[in-house]
C-alpha cells in the first residue's frame, strides 16, 4: 500500500513532463517589470518640454548676434562670418539643436529612459555652452567689432534652461520609482526564500 502510494506521488509531481508554470509566470512578469522600467511617464511635464522645443526652434530663426540668425551660426552662412561669430555660438546652437530639439522629441516619442537621460545631459550642457556664447558676445577680442547677443540667443538660452529642469524632474522622478521598485523586489525575494516559496528575484 505505501509503495502503490509513493509511486502515485512520484508519477503526479509533474505528468505532463513540462517546467514549473509558475516559472513562466515569473518569467513574464519579470519581462513586463524591465519593459516598464526602461520607460518615462513625463505626464504634464510633456506639454510643457513639447512647447519648449517650439520655442527653441523659432528663437533659431530670430537674431543672434547683428543680422546672424540660429540656422546662419549652425552652417556658418556668410551672415555668421560678417558676424565674427565664435566657436561658442556655433557649438552653443549645435547642441540645442541635437539634444534640445532631436534628443528631448524622440524622448518624448519613444518614452524611453534612456533618450531622456541622453537629453538630460545635452541640454545641461547647452546651457553652460549658451552662458560662453552670451559671455563671447559681450567680450569680444581685442580689435574685433562684434555686436552683442541677440533675442534669439537669448531666448535659445532660458529654453534649453528649461529643458534641463524638466527633464531633471523627468528623469531623478523615474531614477527613485526603479530604486524603490528594486529594493521592493530584494524584500520580497528575501521573504520568498525564508518560507520556501518560488523565486521572485
Amino acid at each position: 500500500m505505501t509503495s502503490s502510494h509513493n509511486s502515485d506521488r512520484v508519477g503526479n509531481k509533474n505528468p505532463s513532463g513540462e517546467g514549473d508554470p509558475i516559472d513562466g509566470y515569473r518569467k513574464d512578469f519579470d519581462a513586463a517589470e524591465k519593459k516598464v522600467a526602461g520607460e518615462i511617464d513625463p505626464g504634464a511635464r510633456a506639454l510643457v518640454v513639447a512647447v519648449a522645443v517650439v520655442v527653441l526652434l523659432g528663437s533659431l530663426t530670430l537674431p543672434h548676434s547683428g543680422i546672424a540668425n540660429g540656422w546662419e551660426v549652425l552652417v556658418n552662412s556668410n551672415e555668421a562670418r560678417d558676424e565674427a561669430i565664435a566657436l561658442p555660438s556655433r557649438l552653443f546652437v549645435g547642441f540645442a539643436v541635437a539634444f534640445g530639439v532631436v534628443a528631448s522629441m524622440l524622448a518624448l516619442i519613444t518614452r524611453r529612459w534612456v533618450l531622456a537621460w541622453i537629453a538630460l545631459a545635452g541640454t545641461a550642457l547647452s546651457a553652460v555652452l549658451g552662458m560662453l556664447a552670451i559671455w563671447s558676445r559681450q567680450t569680444p577680442p581685442p580689435g574685433v567689432v562684434a555686436s552683442g547677443p541677440g533675442i534669439g540667443l537669448i531666448i535659445g538660452w532660458l529654453t534649453v534652461i528649461v529643458l534641463t529642469f524638466h527633464w531633471l524632474k523627468v528623469v531623478w522622478g523615474r531614477t527613485a520609482l526603479q530604486l524603490a521598485a528594486e529594493e521592493e523586489r530584494r524584500a520580497a525575494a528575501a521573504e520568498a526564500e525564508q518560507r520556501g516559496d518560488w523565486n521572485v528575484g
